[in-house]
């Protein structure tokens, strides 16, 4: 038997075997905004068809988080996260050997489904091996990792595809997929009682005739999707999730390439200032949440914030560069505030559901994550210069302005989300 000490050190040791997928996802999810221009003359694409291509990421990734919910609660954390971590190495390397633009866009929707399940495993394992009064700081140092997957995809792969070349580095990443998933097989249990290497009896849906499977499914999803609240959390997440992804993940490098006439390697400098404040800033808010039981102010103040940061960029146009720094930085670490969505959403559901509880809110969100990018980038097309540098497109400060326009009217709306998850107060469904 494992002492209680013991367990604090295995279940922090396998919780960081699984964090570690989930930064190699994390990274793979935003390393086209580094990549931009090798990819535009890669696969020779507009705006609009770049947008498209770094989406596709999202479009499987945000259809299967509903059932990576149902999967994780029901097969457990190990199998689940090992198998999609091991489908997203696959998926980067075919991405990385693509020679037409379909065929990367379809590597590129294979990496997203099979990191469409790391997060939800890993929250459903803080489930199991976490007190609930724990539950908040596991999930924001989870998010706070997965920045460092972020910060890797900036400066460092710019360097990194300068040197070996995009394709190369993806090789690499894809490698290290495979490692992971491995680890994860070879380490991680899905519960205390388990043995080692092991799902236990409760999680096999095996265990259990298909017909009552089946219908204990439909009741979970009853649970969860009646009623407004699971779908304001969700609307929430779509909201500051697609404006981070598409802004942090997508268009802020080339927004400073293009209007303050940086290198691509010194734009990527302001968009690692934004993953450092993800890094900070979701473990942080996580922490006080468990502490001091105020999880629904916390999301309203950290969705006032996100409404100024873009607010203040639309206004401006191009802020002083220091500004956009800071910017940047607040505004993801402010996205640690509103994901706090998902100790909300698990705190108003039983525990025996909380996989599918975080499924359907992550789902609402990442399609979030699929959509802006395109819109986003359908604005930019229409204010095209007609000019183009390396064979990248330039376009204009009104077409940026017009973008992070959309960016405030986002946060506006997710804001109208956050004041009435404060106000309702829900108890469990």
């Amino acid at each position: 038997m494992l002492t209680r000490l013991d367990t604090r050190r295995v279940r922090w040791l396998m919780w960081g075997v699984l964090a570690f997928g989930y930064v190699l996802m994390s990274f793979t999810r935003v390393s086209t905004a580094v990549l931009a221009e090798s990819l535009t003359l890669a696969f020779d694409v507009t705006a609009t068809e770049l947008g498209l291509l770094h989406s596709s990421f999202f479009y499987l990734y945000a259809a299967m988080q509903l059932p990576a919910g149902l999967l994780a609660d029901r097969y457990g954390p190990r199998r689940v996260a090992g198998a999609g971590t091991f489908v997203m190495g696959l998926g980067a390397v075919t991405f990385a050997t693509s020679d037409s633009f379909l065929v990367g866009f379809l590597a590129r929707a294979l990496v997203g489904l099979g990191g469409s399940v790391i997060f939800l495993a890993i929250l459903r394992f803080a489930v199991t091996w976490f007190r609930a009064d724990e539950y908040a700081t596991v999930t924001g140092m989870t998010i706070g990792v997965s920045a460092l997957g972020g910060i890797v995809a900036t400066t460092p792969l710019a360097l990194a595809a300068s040197v070996v070349g995009w394709r190369a580095s993806m090789i690499f990443v894809g490698a290290c997929c495979v490692v992971s998933a491995l680890g994860i097989f070879l380490v991680v249990r899905d519960r205390p009682a388990s043995p080692v290497g092991e799902s236990p009896e409760s999680t096999d849906a095996s265990a259990e005739p298909a017909d009552d499977a089946a219908t204990s499914l439909r009741a979970d999803l009853r649970s969860v999707l009646e009623g407004p609240n699971v779908w304001v959390l969700g609307v929430l997440h779509f909201l500051i999730l697609g404006v981070n992804f598409t802004v942090i993940g997508l268009w802020g490098v080339p927004y400073l390439v293009h209007l303050y006439d940086l290198s691509v390697a010194r734009a990527s400098l302001y968009v690692l200032a934004g993953n450092v404040g993800l890094l900070v800033g979701s473990p942080l808010f996580g922490w006080v949440a468990d502490q001091v039981a105020a999880d629904t102010m916390l999301v309203l103040c950290s969705s006032l914030v996100f409404c100024l940061v873009y607010g203040t960029i639309t206004a401006l146009g191009t802020p002083p560069l220091g500004l956009v720094g800071v910017l940047f930085f607040a505004a993801m670490f402010v996205s640690g505030g509103t994901s706090l969505v998902f100790p909300v959403g698990r705190r108003r559901h039983l525990d025996e559901v909380s996989g599918t509880v975080s499924g359907a809110i992550n789902s609402i969100g990442y399609f979030g994550a699929a959509v802006v990018p395109a819109v986003m980038g359908a604005a930019l097309d229409v204010f095209w210069t007609g000019k183009t540098v390396g064979g990248t497109p330039v376009y204009s400060f009104v077409g940026y302005r017009v973008a992070f326009g959309i960016a405030t009217a986002a946060g506006l709306a997710a804001l109208a989300c956050a004041l009435w998850i404060h106000r309702t107060r829900l108890t469990v469904e």
